[in-house]
């Protein structure tokens, strides 16, 4: 059985959240001591946990961000100013929690796995789990990224990633990043599947010239139109204009709706993986859990197509997964307030003022 056959046999266990917990969820919120809503989001979050585990008490530690690592080939076209070594040097240094992402999970006690599945120079770092498919993808601008097979393969890693954290005791998941030249894989795929010119899908990633900015659209758009990519085919989209960690990080999407666990998407590279995921597979994308909202222009329509509202709005645009430590702690706060709240009549409150403003637009 190929790739592509096992993820096809896989998808279709993948079902919704439990409507019947998230009910009895709501109906816990609306006794607990407070006005009806005012903890806005928080209380949406507890919900949507609840329906993911069952229950109406989810568990929400311990936390793994999985970081998969890749190169792509595109960056032979000058895409990005920041040279291909640095995938390699950054994938080493999140295992000593020295980078952005690393250093606030490290604090916080959260889980990292660095995965290669696709870092093309060498290094020596044993804390990196080796799950290489190619050395980096090829130049998408003169042939496909990947075949479809090898595609499929990332999508398989990734899956095989969230049923490993499953196994090992993890209760959410955070889907992090480390590719040179991935904004531009990124912006092919989104605007490969939802139509979007080019213009409104790109930006400077780390950091651009004007000119080399013109130039990165410019690839993007001559890559859709050689190799014209199937909007309803994702395979046929991470295949031609993908990413090696585009794909896997999709892979750990499925996997986590596989395995019935919430998975917090960062920042631009992760949405468009999301997004790849939902059209895979539409009943995973209620365990999805946005963030903050990326810098890049991207983002907001990728996330949009979700159906989901970014928590956070700091200006961020680091990538690494650095969105997921913050967004397990909201997340905490939300079980917290919930478990640890008293209800009405705990509180020997009479709540009976509230007969009137239940369930209306009064605040």
């Amino acid at each position: 059985m190929n790739y592509e056959e096992r993820l096809l046999k896989e998808l279709p266990h993948i079902t919704p959240a439990d409507a019947d917990a998230m009910a009895r969820a709501a109906v816990y919120q609306g006794t607990l001591a407070k006005p009806p809503g005012s903890l806005g989001a928080l209380e949406n979050i507890y919900i949507r946990l609840c329906g993911i585990s069952g229950k109406l008490h989810p568990v929400y530690s311990p936390c793994r961000i999985i970081v998969l690592c890749a190169d792509n080939g595109v960056v032979e076209e000058g895409v990005s100013v920041t040279p291909r070594s640095v995938t390699a040097a950054q994938a080493v240094n999140m295992t000593n929690y020295c980078t952005g992402m690393s250093a606030m999970a490290h604090h916080f006690g959260d889980e990292i796995q660095v995965v290669d599945v696709g870092i093309a120079d060498e290094y020596d770092c044993p804390a990196i789990l080796n799950r290489r498919i190619l050395p980096g993808t090829r130049n998408l601008a003169r042939e496909p990224a990947m075949t479809r097979q090898e595609a499929a393969r990332s999508v398989w890693t990734g899956m095989e990633l969230a049923r490993q954290a499953k196994e090992e005791g993890v209760a959410i998941l955070g889907a992090g990043e480390m590719g040179i030249g991935n904004t531009t894989t990124s912006a092919a795929v989104l605007a490969a599947l939802t139509g979007l010119p080019v213009e409104a899908v790109t930006g400077r990633g780390g950091g651009m010239t004007d000119a080399g900015f013109l130039r990165k659209k410019q690839v993007i758009t001559d890559a859709l139109a050689l190799h014209r990519p199937d909007k309803n085919d994702v395979l046929d989209v991470l295949s031609k204009v993908g990413g090696l960690d585009i794909a896997a990080m999709c892979g750990v999407f499925l996997g986590a709706a596989r395995q019935r666990l919430p998975v917090v998407i960062d920042g631009f590279i992760s949405v468009v993986a999301a997004l790849c995921a939902g059209r895979l597979c539409p009943a995973a994308e209620d365990y999805f859990f946005a963030s903050h909202a990326s810098h890049e222009v991207g983002y907001a329509a990728a996330v949009k197509e979700l159906g989901l509202e970014p928590w956070l709005h700091l200006g961020m645009r680091l990538g690494e997964g650095s969105g997921c430590p913050i967004a397990f702690r909201v997340m905490e706060a939300a079980c917290a307030a919930a478990e640890g709240m008293a209800t009405f009549a705990g509180a020997a409150i009479d709540d009976s003022y509230l007969d009137d403003i239940r369930g209306k637009d009064c605040f």
